[in-house]
């Protein structure tokens, strides 16, 4: 069966292939003006899978390092409170010692005794230390981690919630305390330095030189505070070293999606002038096929 050419025929054929590569030119400009490859999914589907995923993780990973650097501020904060904290009772300690001096005047007694006391204070204040306005040493409570209730014996309340911890998520399956626990480090009711310190206060104050029971007090809540200094210690270790270990798997995605989706400019510009060529030469063959007028044709 010999199959009939016609004018018309040769006509569609022509335009034909004169759109497809006008389109073809079109994806090509536009490629290399977006500096994409995949503008949707159908130009690459695998790949457009492939990116899909790849940005689900590095979203995951910018998530990961918001936490990581909100917990670094929240191990910093505890950090610097309980060294300050230890500074000062090592400091208190001092003057405990101080006051087994028996040749003290009443003055002298009380001026150390109001000294102790400021130091009191000054490590409620500590106690009490919060940051982006929630307290650090309270744990998900929203209260001050210490109040002082003149009604209460001793006054000294510690409000955290027993092992209502705050945590945050640095990477897959890895999370880290960022508080720490208020009783554990100032101690709870007459355990605590508050109380011990009134303690000690109100014994240079009768004029007692026997100051070996407050100093076992005042040692076992320095030592407290080592151990948090010691925990707070490994536990920002290891939101620091998850720095590295985002910053580098955030570095390896953008390549794993820059390798998928850009282009090669150098490339691209070659393909964008062949096509203008291989456009502009069906352009020319075009014109000696198609016939312009009725005449031309019945001649």
């Amino acid at each position: 069966m010999v199959t009939r050419v016609t004018h018309s025929t040769i006509q569609r054929s022509t335009l034909a292939n004169l759109q497809a590569s006008l389109a073809a030119g079109a994806r090509l400009q536009a490629q290399m003006s977006s500096g994409t490859k995949i503008a949707v999914p159908s130009d690459d589907p695998a790949g457009a899978h492939d990116l899909l995923r790849l940005r689900a993780d590095l979203r995951a990973v910018t998530q990961y390092e918001r936490n990581r650097a909100d917990g670094d501020a929240w191990l910093a904060t505890v950090d610097e409170a309980v060294r300050e904290s230890l500074s000062i009772a090592n400091a208190t300690r001092v003057l405990v010692v101080r006051a087994e001096n028996g040749s003290l005047s009443a003055d002298a007694r009380e001026a150390l005794a109001a000294e102790i006391e400021a130091r009191r204070d000054e490590l409620l204040q500590q106690a009490n230390a919060s940051y982006s306005g929630r307290q650090v040493f309270a744990g998900t409570s929203k209260d001050p981690a210490f109040t002082v209730d003149p009604a209460a014996t001793p006054p000294y309340v510690f409000n955290g919630f027993a092992g209502a911890t705050v945590t945050r998520e640095v990477g897959p399956g890895a999370t880290v305390r960022v508080d720490a626990d208020g009783g554990q480090t100032f101690g709870t009711g007459d355990d605590s330095v508050f109380a011990v310190l009134d303690r000690v206060a109100a014994a240079i104050r009768s004029g007692s030189t026997d100051m070996s029971t407050h100093l076992d007090a005042v040692d076992g809540r320095i030592s407290a505070m080592l151990e948090q200094v010691a925990s707070v210690g490994a536990r920002h270790g290891q939101v620091i070293a998850a720095k590295d270990v985002l910053m580098a798997r955030t570095v390896t995605l953008k390549e794993q999606i820059g390798g998928i989706e850009d282009i090669d400019l150098a490339q691209i510009t070659l393909d964008v002038q062949a096509q203008e060529v291989a456009y502009r030469g069906a352009l020319g063959a075009a014109a000696k096929v198609l016939q312009p007028s009725l005449l031309d044709f019945l001649r």
